[in-house]
């Protein structure tokens, strides 16, 4: 059977089960928006920005835990996708963006809006085509879903070229995709299974050290399961976070440069790391031969290059987290002759060592009667959302304390630019966010610096009354950058003063949003409450102590023992 490229497009978004594509139209596209008009069962979210549309994307591949869709014109729309493309391969997540391009006779003659978006993108995808005739239209976009999605999920960018959506082209029904030189592994090796429970049963201080596969792979239930079972404490990446419920007697928090005391020293002095879904990041491990030295490190991972990448592991698991951590559930449930009681008492003297820890340097601030705190604010959310809204932040200061003072019991709560540390991010993601669970609260907790890089999605989010709230931390700084100026460079505020800056409030208004301010602590909990009952987008303009740092903190190049505590 063959229709016009742009319909067949259409069909294999919905092979695919694609309910919604957040896009800005162009010229080298405009023929599947011209097939969009008759797409009722599509949804497509008009994006100010094409940045825009690849973080709201990703915000709605998070929430849904499935693909998420962008589609932009050639050249300079393209090129727009790049940083959200990035992102979302740093953070390991499945979205497929479709950029237009000329046509193909035209391709490498310098045409209008011709750039080469797939040797662009080649280091920050994990795969890329261009569809060069129309018999691969069909067929590479249900490739291009089946390699987002599975595995280690990533981004994947299709090229369409003019001619081929605008052209006539081949169709033919689904079939299971086989690609021969791509075969994730999901089931781990019984054998490593069963070194890695062996490697339980002596050990007396272990720890699962959680990151954000543990969510890819919708595993949190059997993590949950295993350390209550296994009486093992967890502490969790920024991107693991609510992979494990964050107010459970056994959660240590984050760990890492801004991780907690506690979690951080649990890691120096354990002799059994069990990772699962993580990666080792610098900045978890911080100086790497001071990281866990005593300690025997298994590594759960489907990545089989993420295993031994950056630490050397001593039992590497290859599989999807969710099976390998029902395979250990399943190891110790069947194992003969094995007390189970005597295995979660023999780490009880642990637990207290790491309750000690706790007592004495607990996450907190110092209070003060006539500034506004930042980590009250994030308590403040956390308390009266019930720790249940979907949270997603911007980069800084402000992702970290939303962090910290956030606690998430549940995964899909919480979402951020983790590995690439995205200025902007946070609120075209809570768009998507919110385009996805409809029902939930969102809230984008953000910096004054940092909303500003994609604040015109207000108009977005006013056009499809997405009623997103936006909570900025405003100090009227670079915070985070200002930080470090203060503790290592002197206090030599270069470039990080924002006092000249608009008014949120008034900007709120001119997208026909709400604006509400907090000048003292006393208006935090009126502010909030105001918003949370306010059926549109919010602006809350939290007027935050200015020199306010992120502790702890480990110094660049320090071990994670070496943390600043004020």
């Amino acid at each position: 059977m063959k229709m016009k490229g742009a319909e067949a497009f259409i069909q294999c978004l919905r092979d695919e089960g694609v309910d919604t594509v957040f896009g800005f139209p162009g010229g080298a596209v405009i023929d599947i928006y011209d097939a969009l008009m008759d797409a009722d069962d599509i949804r497509h979210v008009l994006v100010r920005h094409e940045q825009g549309a690849v973080h709201a994307a990703d915000g709605y591949a998070r929430v849904k835990g499935d693909v998420g869709v962008a589609l932009v014109t050639s050249g300079p729309g393209a090129t727009n996708t790049v940083t959200g493309i990035a992102s979302a391969y740093a953070d390991s997540i499945p979205i497929v963006v479709f950029t237009g391009q000329v046509p193909t006779p035209l391709i490498g003659n310098d045409a209008f809006q011709e750039v080469d978006i797939v040797g662009i993108t080649r280091p920050v995808t994990k795969h890329n085509y261009l569809v060069k005739n129309p018999e691969e239209l069909v067929p590479t976009i249900r490739e291009a879903f089946h390699i987002a999605r599975t595995g280690r999920p990533g981004p994947v960018l299709v090229d369409l070229p003019k001619n081929v959506v605008a052209g006539m082209v081949p169709y033919t029904e689904p079939k299971p995709i086989r690609l021969r030189t791509y075969r994730p592994t999901y089931e781990p090796h019984p054998g490593q299974i069963e070194r890695l429970c062996k490697a339980i049963l002596k050990a007396k201080k272990p720890v699962l050290y959680i990151g954000g596969g543990v969510i890819a792979s919708n595993a949190s239930e059997e993590l949950t399961e295993t350390a209550r079972l296994l009486n093992i404490p967890v502490t969790m990446t920024l991107m693991g976070l609510g992979g494990f419920p964050g107010t459970d007697p056994l959660s240590m928090g984050m760990l890492g440069m801004h991780g907690t005391y506690y979690a951080n020293m649990a890691v120096a002095h354990c002799d059994l790391l069990i990772a699962v879904g993580a990666r080792f990041d610098d900045r978890v491990t911080g100086k790497l031969d001071a990281f866990a030295p005593h300690a025997k490190i298994v590594h759960i991972d489907i990545d089989p290059t993420s295993i031994s990448k950056n630490v050397k592991v001593d039992i590497p698991v290859v599989g999807d987290c969710r099976n390998a951590l029902s395979s250990i559930l399943a190891w110790f449930k069947r194992a003969e002759n094995l007390d189970l009681e005597e295995v979660r008492a023999k780490h009880q003297p642990w637990l207290e060592q790491i309750r000690d820890w706790k007592n004495k340097h607990p996450l907190g601030y110092i209070k003060e009667t006539d500034v506004i705190k930042p980590q009250f604010v994030v308590q403040k959310l956390h308390e009266l959302t019930g720790g249940d809204a979907i949270i997603t932040t911007e980069v800084g200061q402000n992702q970290m304390w939303a962090a910290q003072f956030y606690l998430f019991n549940k995964p899909r709560r919480l979402l951020t630019s983790g590995g690439l540390g995205v200025m902007g991010y946070g609120f075209p993601a809570a768009i998507g966010a919110q385009m996805a669970a409809p029902d939930q609260v969102v809230i984008d907790i953000a910096g004054d610096g940092s909303i500003q890089m994609n604040i015109q999605e207000l108009a977005t989010a006013r056009q499809y009354r997405c009623p997103v709230k936006i909570a900025v931390l405003n100090n009227n700084y670079l915070g985070m950058v200002r930080q470090w100026q203060e503790l290592f460079y002197n206090k030599k505020y270069s470039h990080t003063d924002l006092t000249v800056a608009p008014d949120f409030v008034a900007l709120a208004e001119a997208y026909g949003a709400v604006g509400l301010r907090a000048t003292k602590p006393s208006e935090v909990e009126p502010v909030i409450k105001e918003a949370l009952a306010t059926d549109n987008v919010v602006i809350m303009d939290f007027i935050i102590d200015r020199e306010e740092g992120v502790y702890p903190m480990v110094p660049a190049g320090k071990a994670t023992t070496e943390m600043l505590l004020v």
